[in-house]
């Protein structure tokens, strides 16, 4: 498995002169700017979406450095440094061992008597492909009824480009601001609104990703000639994954929850009060009914409670048409989120010992081998510290309404890393839709999230300069 590359931003900036616009505040101005460059911003969201990204296969790992290098020679034009730090390599499944592309970090002219805020992202993206079932070409940006379609326009490219367009805003209308690597404050916007308000994000799922292989017999076999005579690696290996968890979405593994935090009431208070359609969602998803019945419990079950996804067999058929193949080698794939306070070792080993032993029940004289993978551990952040405040009062200057507080169900390992290693303050600030297909065919970013969250990120800076 390869993991996300990413660029890091470390910011510090000054609060801004009020001779810079109207009043006491600058937004009005930086506001403007950015309405009057939107088509600029969006063009160059397009030229970014066009970059094939794809970190997932090493084949394209050449497009994921050229879009590291568009991104540090952006920031370099704006006057920042940059760095391309070097991560060592990684071991392939072929055995070979390869470079992984380059960790982007970059700086900006500092002040050490101002804060700093360190801004993280991704530019890596998840494959896509025409054929996936996408109403569009993938890499090119294309705007239908509103909305920008295209790999990464969401999940992650339109963020990060958001962010250096915020940057960009202040140093044109010449507000003043510094950026240094003495972080104070830690913001991601590698996330998306839970509803059609926006949000602060405040806690996100750990993960950790499995692997359970099963091969026998020395090849791949007719089943005309040997079905029915022999121990299929197939069969077993449905058999391991069918006792991982129960058609209502229950973790089956002995011991592998026990270590869940309990609800409190003041816990269940905050999902009722997040305006999440139920109804809405089930068409956005395409299903008739969630597994649980409520808006509480569906919120409940996406960000507070661990889950557990089988995503794929490798070396099965799975191409269209007719084949009688006995696969004589199948890897099943699965993952597991995790919420506070699940350890990802422990969360290992009880995998372990639980497949190992069905395994064991099934008698079979295939052998069975389990890996794993990411092991990153679940994040909860800390409301009451200052740059909640300022990105509260960022979203009221904006949107005119106070922020939803919602948690997110997906995983960002450098989240809890970032809040360990540093000891700073740690928010996530989305400006992605719900409605986004983030991973998904179709994914998009509506040119209303993507301007407005650019102003946003403009609002959030001025703001976290006065507390």
């Amino acid at each position: 498995q390869v993991q996300c590359v990413v660029p890091v931003f470390i910011l510090l900036h000054t609060p801004a002169s009020s001779s810079s616009a109207a009043g006491s505040s600058p937004l009005k101005s930086l506001f403007q700017y950015i309405d009057d460059h939107q088509d600029q911003f969006i063009q160059r969201l397009a030229e970014w979406v066009a970059v094939q990204s794809e970190s997932s296969d090493p084949a394209k790992w050449i497009e994921v450095e050229k879009m590291l290098n568009i991104t540090a020679q952006r920031i370099r034009e704006m006057g920042g440094s940059v760095e391309l730090a070097d991560v060592g390599t990684q071991q392939l499944s072929s055995g070979a061992v390869v470079p992984v592309p380059p960790v982007l970090l970059a700086e900006f002219p500092g002040d050490p008597k101002k804060a700093t805020l360190c801004i993280y992202g991704h530019v890596d993206v998840q494959p896509a492909k025409k054929e996936d079932g996408w109403a569009t070409n993938p890499y090119n940006l294309t705007e239908i009824s509103g909305n920008l379609y295209g790999r990464g326009a969401t999940d992650n490219k339109g963020p990060v480009l958001a962010w250096l367009h915020a940057v960009e805003v202040y140093q044109a209308i010449d507000i003043t601001q510094y950026f240094f690597a003495d972080v104070d404050y830690i913001v991601i916007s590698d996330s998306v609104w839970a509803s059609r308000n926006p949000a602060l994000t405040y806690g996100a799922r750990g993960s950790s990703y499995f692997f359970v292989e099963v091969d026998g017999p020395v090849d791949d076999f007719h089943s005309g000639v040997y079905g029915g005579s022999i121990h299929e690696p197939m069969t077993d290996l449905i058999a391991l994954l069918a006792s991982l968890v129960d058609h209502t979405g229950k973790i089956l593994i002995p011991g592998v929850t026990d270590d869940v935090v309990p609800l409190t009431d003041s816990e269940r208070k905050t999902y009722q009060n997040i305006s999440f359609d139920l109804e809405d969602m089930k068409k956005v998803v395409g299903v008739k009914h969630f597994l649980q019945d409520t808006k509480v419990k569906v919120l409940m079950a996406r960000w507070r409670h661990p889950s557990l996804s089988i995503h794929g067999i490798q070396g099965a058929f799975s191409e269209p048409g007719i084949k009688t193949v006995i696969p004589g080698r199948v890897i099943g794939k699965f993952s597991i989120r995790h919420v506070p306070s699940m350890n990802p070792p422990d969360v290992e080993r009880k995998v372990q010992e639980h497949l190992k032993q069905v395994f064991n029940g099934l008698r079979s004289p295939n052998r069975m081998k389990v890996t794993s993978a990411i092991g990153a551990k679940p994040w909860v952040g800390k409301l009451c510290d200052n740059q909640y405040v300022a990105g509260g009062k960022a979203i009221k200057n904006v949107f005119g309404m106070e922020p939803e507080l919602i948690r997110e169900g997906s995983t960002v390992p450098i989240l809890q890393d970032f809040q360990e290693v540093t000891g700073k303050s740690v928010m996530m600030l989305p400006i992605g839709g719900h409605d986004d297909g983030e991973h998904s065919k179709n994914e998009k970013i509506s040119r209303y999230n993507f301007i407005e969250g650019t102003k946003l990120f403009a609002a959030y800076i001025y703001e976290l300069s006065q507390v």
